[in-house]
């Protein structure tokens, strides 16, 4: 197995923003075997979906020179042709408003994929209140890139490993990988309480639901139900840190987290089910105590991605990549110690 922990900054570089002009687009090795109506949303981000069905119902999409349908299977060298679109208002000011090129730092990288390691408070990508995030600024850093796609996902306040697929054909194995729960996943998380040593694993179903607002929320359902999903935590502590009734913090524990199965929230709520709520975490933590921690030098939630393995797409080599707990998390958690 190889191990990576270490990893660089690279340097910044800009891009223009992509044109949405009438193009012939040649398929490479990374657009090979996809359907057309997928290939053609890749290349038409922020056209709607009725439209791009409706020009390849019309012809105006031809595959070289030849109609075609949306279940089409484009091939290396084949020529698309792809005709005007009209985008929105909406999307046109994104493209002349694009993210502000930006490289995070790296811990792994080669020909197929990317690993970096994520700051908290950075969304994964655009959407939902956020006009941008990491996966839109890593494509603005290196407009060189052919193809660059998120392999996973990270809560925004979480920091730490994410992986990037810079081939198409990376990203279905290794999402593969994640499906078939053939990637090892552990985080490292402090919660507020002592936990006990002995409980080891968090076999408890997941349901989502939505508040009033529309806001996501989840939490732990009964084997019965018909909408829960099955959710698998192995919980390890590593430290255990005594009261600090002067600074007004409870004892914490240090807990390193693997999880089976990748469950919206599930460290989070299956934690917090268990009286153990992380600590910052706004959601489903202690909210009196969050109050408490800006003034002892924590302005975020203390859960991090730190350790991910996973077979190399291309080569089948056993992979692990670490990622060290930010410099905040360390000092915070010395200074409880």
């Amino acid at each position: 197995m190889k191990h990576i922990i270490e990893g660089k900054l690279p340097q910044e570089r800009t891009q223009n923003p992509a044109s949405v002009a009438v193009r012939l687009i040649e398929v490479d090795e990374d657009g090979a075997g996809q359907r057309l109506d997928n290939f053609l949303m890749r290349h038409l981000k922020g056209v709607p979906k009725t439209h791009v069905y409706r020009i390849i119902r019309s012809g105006e999409v031809r595959i070289n020179k030849g109609r075609c349908q949306a279940d089409s299977r484009v091939q290396i060298g084949d020529v698309v042709r792809v005709p005007p679109v009209r985008i929105s208002d909406k999307v046109q000011e994104k493209a002349e408003r694009p993210a502000p090129p930006r490289e995070f730092p790296i811990l792994f990288e080669d020909d197929h994929l990317i690993a970096i390691d994520k700051p908290a408070g950075v969304a994964v990508h655009g959407g939902s209140g956020v006009s941008f995030g990491v996966i839109e600024q890593l494509r603005q850093a290196r407009p060189q890139a052919k193809f660059l796609e998120l392999v996973h996902r990270l809560d925004r306040e979480t920091s730490g490993i994410l992986l990037v697929a810079k081939k198409r054909s990376a990203l279905t194995k290794l999402q593969d990988q994640f499906r078939e729960r053939e990637t090892g996943k552990t985080y490292l998380a402090l919660v507020s309480g002592a936990w006990p040593a002995n409980k080891k694993v968090i076999d408890a179903p997941l349901h989502k639901y939505l508040l009033p607002d529309g806001e996501r929320r989840v939490r732990v359902t009964t084997p019965d139900d018909p909408d829960g999903m099955k959710s698998l935590t192995l919980v390890k502590v590593r430290s255990q840190h005594a009261p600090r009734p002067m600074q007004g913090l409870p004892a914490m524990s240090l807990l390193e987290v693997t999880i089976k199965t990748g469950r919206t929230h599930q460290i989070r709520v299956h934690l917090s089910s268990q009286g153990y709520g992380i600590v910052g975490d706004d959601k489903y933590g202690d909210f009196a105590l969050n109050k408490r921690l800006p003034k002892q030098g924590l302005n975020r939630m203390f859960l991090h991605a730190w350790r991910l393995q996973f077979n190399h797409p291309a080569t089948e080599e056993r992979i692990e990549v670490r990622a060290e707990l930010p410099q905040e998390l360390v000092e915070f958690v010395c200074e409880k110690a």
